[in-house]
């Protein structure tokens, strides 16, 4: 898998996500290897970012390698009107792999088709974020022991959320995978998903709540209401507070269930929840260095 791009999660197969999550494991055990040594990689964000640009310099440092990069597009010459092709060839000069967090949809496609280095897509607008699929999934094979016969309720928004379809297209190649759909009216699931879902033959449910079925759920995954994704602040007003979980509502809930999400939390968790032990989003983000190493040294052929 030398030099490929990791731009969609449906670019990886089945077997190069256990790949993945393996050597994920391996770099749990043993986070500090020098295996990016005389290399040099590139963080481009386009739009702000925490966990995933600080996890994966996290990981470039840990592995002993270097990385250059900005953290908004202002700090770039974008601001003076470059376009993206010019800033993907030209840092592919001073860089082994380019990471890249870019708001416009379909534009990790469009760097990896014109970069002579490896592009991984740290999310572009409302349509994938694969790396934190992997650490996604290997948060829940962890948890779960097993990514086939689960049950997911997806919560929040579901519309605008790049980490659900992600998720969700990703979790489509296990085994009985059931998945329960918590939104809004304004921000369900794109009809492109339930199509998905339906050619796959699996099962979907849509809901407004779900405090009466919670008990049947192996991961809640909780998604924030995204202000930056609504052109009109009134419609942000009013879906904003629609969900909120709640201690109390882990009551009647599986003893394995563990809550997810991708962070940052608003106030769609409440600090309640965070002592319980059925709260996983910090370790989950932790997870994201030991998977983004992986994805790393799979990518440039360091680790098989």
């Amino acid at each position: 898998m030398e030099n490929k791009n990791l731009v969609s999660i449906t670019d990886y197969s089945k077997k190069e996500i256990f790949e993945i999550l393996d050597l994920a494991a391996e770099f749990e055990k043993n986070p500090n290897q020098d295996l990016l040594k005389n290399k040099v990689i590139a963080t481009l964000f386009f739009e702000p970012s925490t966990r995933t640009r600080l996890s994966f310099e996290s990981a470039i440092c840990r592995l002993g390698g270097k990385y250059i990069g900005f953290t908004e597009a202002a700090s770039s010459s974008v601001a003076k009107g470059e376009s993206l092709k010019d800033t993907i060839m030209t840092v592919a000069n001073y860089s082994d792999m380019i990471i890249m967090r870019h708001p416009i949809e379909g534009s990790a496609r469009w760097a990896s088709e014109v970069s002579r280095v490896p592009i991984v897509n740290a999310g572009d607008g409302a349509n994938q974020h694969p790396t934190q699929t992997l650490l996604d999934l290997y948060s829940i094979r962890k948890t779960q022991g097993t990514l086939d016969n689960l049950n997911i309720f997806f919560v929040g928004d579901l519309k605008y959320g790049r980490t659900v379809h992600s998720l969700l297209q990703a979790m489509s190649m296990f085994e009985n995978t059931t998945y329960n759909f918590i939104s809004p009216e304004e921000l369900r699931i794109p009809d492109e998903y339930k199509l998905f879902l339906d050619k796959k033959g699996l099962k979907y449910y849509e809901h407004r709540d779900f405090s009466d079925i919670i008990a049947h759920a192996d991961i809640i995954y909780m998604t924030r209401i995204q202000r930056e994704r609504f052109s009109d602040p009134m419609e942000y007003e009013k879906t904003k507070n629609s969900y909120v979980l709640k201690r109390d509502m882990l009551a009647s809930t599986k003893s394995n269930m563990r809550v997810l999400h991708p962070l940052p939390r608003v106030n769609e968790i409440h600090t309640n929840v965070d002592e319980n032990e059925k709260a996983y989003y910090f370790t989950q983000a932790l997870n994201g260095v030991y998977t983004r190493q992986a994805i790393i040294t799979h990518i440039l052929g360091l680790k098989k």
